[in-house]
């Protein structure tokens, strides 16, 4: 039996605290011996992220217990925090103090290696004989540098900075170093202020004489051309991804300049570079190369570099992300919208694919989950999004009655979203209320064209792409025109403010950590993203008008919509104060709305009860301004 009630209001066994207390993001999986480690967010555990294993009863144990927490601060989203020796002692980043420690089997106490003076940050963390080889990023009296370099694994630099040897240097970003076979070379990637690593990175190549790099020269690349992922297929041949053609697609390339594509399409083969050691293809034994392909959804293809043939492999996953090889067996991390996101082990062999470790302990019926549909709208141009219609086997709407709908905006905002199981949807869709989850103009998965739309024009097509897909979906009769909303965190907050700030389309936003100001944020902001402004909007000073007529911040006298700000005090990416000025200006007009600000958190909140907290606000929020009841929770207080 089903119960009528009005979209919003519908009763769902989906709380909260399932998303926080139930979900634990897995990641950056590697095999130790037969086991398979991997790292694990604990929202009950403050957000620590934690290395973890299969117990001898397969249940989840800590290789590193509380509190320590395997997480790096370089260009403060971090990547490749931790690595296993050998002799399978474990190698960590710990956030706290970001020296590197080394955590022996058998023993519970880890042992610093690096020295304690704060300068001092490490990443994509690797071993190479009897020494960790990272990317070190130095802070020194308000200065940055980063160079590639190698530490002793016996902790003799540990009081002496002067025993990590430096590797190469000579940009202010790098990534990716790898070793010829016979170890005679290390190839890695560049690049500098004002490119972000998806506008333009150079391949460089250096002999190494005594440990160091001498004799760098560029291979490929430039301020226009993307190049990730080098690997070596020999020792005078590279494998890399490149987007000269307009799309990240895979290159051979050889010592003295020479470039084959080894398979060109109008896909990707790649994608934005935030987190440091991103994995995009493997090359397996037989010299086959295992690539993920992403349009629209994502897949895995494997891929003859001699003939040039290549196959897609059969599997139920619409988002997926590469993890470590050994053999035949691949680690994968994704799912699809009814199949929980997790790490899972591909045996290329056989087909089969097994489960490790979910992201949640578990999914909700499938009769209260939300079914993905790709749609395409616009009308100047092409929106792609993924719409995820109510649904909750319990209950019905009124006839006649169309749903509120949310409008999900993503950050970064060079990123993407693929089809998920996505319990913060699925607690919005089984209440009745709608959401369209939206790629829009700048997003990555289609190509270097559809992400330049946002050149210059941050604030203006995204705004546009968004308000075009909820206006699509109310045009369709799907949507209830009256109630629409829009949520979205750092870069996708902004693109709510704006939205809020620069049309009438929205009957509500929230804001998770969103910038509202511009010219105090390129100040403020960390040195990675201090100057991706300047392709977003334009470079400091010239732009300076656009700047301040784009900011929300400076357009609040258009607004009338309610508005929630949810905001972590220890951002250093997006900084509390950019939510402070916005609410300060909200207070002035009279424009009902909330502030909730939560000690400890940073860019993404991590803690469960902060999760509690900004979800069941967000919900009582759109039920006060929408005209729906929603039930079992709190009532959020607005100014």
């Amino acid at each position: 039996m089903t119960t009528t009630a009005p979209y919003g209001s519908w009763r769902s066994p989906i709380s909260a605290l399932d998303l926080a207390a139930s979900g634990h993001p897995v990641s950056g999986g590697t095999w130790v011996g037969d086991a398979v480690w991997w790292l694990e967010l604990r929202p009950g555990e403050g957000g620590r992220l934690a290395v973890r294993t299969a117990g001898d009863n397969g249940e989840p144990v800590d290789i590193l217990p509380a509190p320590w927490n395997a997480r790096t601060r370089v260009h403060e989203y971090g990547g490749g925090a931790w690595t296993v020796t050998d002799d399978s002692a474990l190698i960590f980043a710990e956030f706290t103090d970001q020296r590197l420690y080394r955590l022996d089997r058998g023993e519970s106490t880890p042992v610093a290696i690096t020295p304690a003076d704060g300068r001092y940050r490490f990443a994509e963390l690797s071993i190479r004989g009897d020494e960790v080889i990272a990317v070190r990023e130095t802070h020194t009296d308000g200065s940055i540098s980063r160079d590639i370099v190698a530490v002793p694994l016996d902790g003799s630099a540990v009081h002496d900075a002067r025993g990590i040897r430096s590797i190469v240097s000579g940009s202010h970003f790098l990534a990716y170093p790898r070793f010829s076979p016979d170890g005679s070379r290390i190839a890695w990637i560049a690049w500098e202020h004002p490119q972000m690593p998806w506008d333009g990175t150079e391949l460089r190549v250096a002999d190494l004489v005594d440990g160091v790099g001498r004799d760098q020269r560029t291979l490929a690349g430039s301020t226009t051309e993307s190049v990730l992922q080098p690997q070596w297929a020999d020792d005078s041949t590279l494998t890399l991804i490149s987007d000269r053609s307009g799309f990240w697609n895979l290159e051979s390339l050889t010592l003295d300049g020479t470039r084959r594509v080894l398979l060109e399409e109008r896909a990707e083969y790649g994608d934005a570079l935030w987190t440091l050691g991103s994995i995009w293809y493997h090359r397996l034994d037989d010299g086959r190369l295992l690539t993920m392909r992403t349009d629209g959804d994502d897949s895995l293809v494997i891929l003859d570099t001699t003939t040039g043939e290549s196959r897609s492999l059969d599997l139920p996953l619409t988002a997926i992300s590469l993890g470590a090889r050994r053999g035949s067996r691949v680690m994968l991390f994704g799912g699809n919208s009814t199949l929980a996101t997790g790490l899972r082990i591909l045996d290329l062999d056989t087909g089969d694919l097994e489960v490790v470790r979910l992201a949640v302990d578990a999914l909700p019926d499938a009769g209260y989950l939300p079914i993905a549909e790709a749609r395409v709208f616009g009308s100047t141009r092409e929106v792609h999004a993924f719409v995820y219609p109510p649904r909750n086997a319990d209950f019905v709407a009124p006839e006649g009655e169309l749903p509120p709908y949310i409008a999900f905006v993503h950050g970064g905002p060079t990123s993407r979203v693929p089809a998920r199981a996505d319990l913060t949807a699925a607690y919005f869709t089984s209440r009745g209320i709608g959401v369209v989850d939206i790629n829009y103009g700048g997003s990555t998965g289609h190509g270097r064209e559809y992400r330049e739309r946002l050149k210059g024009q941050w604030g203006v097509v995204d705004v546009e792409d968004t308000i075009a897909a909820v206006l699509g979906l109310a045009d369709a009769g799907v949507a209830d025109r009256a109630r629409l909303g829009i949520r979205g965190g750092s870069a996708g907050g902004w693109t709510v403010l704006a939205s809020l700030t620069g049309s009438d389309v929205f009957a509500a936003g929230t804001s998770y950590f969103g910038v509202a100001e511009l010219t105090q944020f390129a100040l403020d902001t960390h040195d990675f993203e201090s100057r991706y402004l300047d392709g977003l909007i334009g470079p400091l000073p010239e732009a300076a008008d656009l700047y301040d007529s784009r900011a929300p911040l400076n357009n609040v006298h258009k607004l009338t919509t309610p508005v929630l700000l949810l905001q972590g005090l220890d951002d250093p990416i997006v900084p509390p104060s950019q939510a402070e000025l916005f609410r300060d200006a909200l207070e002035a007009r009279g424009i009902p709305h909330a502030y909730i600000a939560y000690e400890g958190e940073s860019h993404g909140f991590r803690r469960a009860e902060t999760i509690v907290s900004a979800t069941e606000a967000e919900l009582s929020f759109y039920g006060q301004v929408m005209g729906f009841e929603p039930a079992d929770v709190p009532r959020l207080m607005l100014s």
